[in-house]
């Protein structure tokens, strides 16, 4: 299979090698992102206790609920 050949040829899996190809044909250069990269790293220790705290709720299991007698 031809697809075989190039992923040995580049060193890369199937999966990257055909995302390669199709970036290559279609003319997009370099890689997408997400948008996470550019913010990793920029918060102060005190902005990522703020964060902490204001998600700590959402970390709090409600037993009532996973006793299952909320579907009783």
């Amino acid at each position: 299979m031809v697809l075989d050949q190039e992923k040995r040829r580049r060193g890369t899996s199937l999966n990257q090698t055909v995302i390669d190809l199709l970036r290559q044909s279609l003319g997009v250069a370099g890689t997408r992102g997400n948008g996470v990269r550019r913010l990793a790293g920029t918060w102060t220790e005190s902005e990522h206790q703020e964060f902490l705290a204001a998600i700590a709720e959402f970390e709090q299991i409600d037993p009532e609920f996973w006793s299952g007698s909320v579907f009783r």
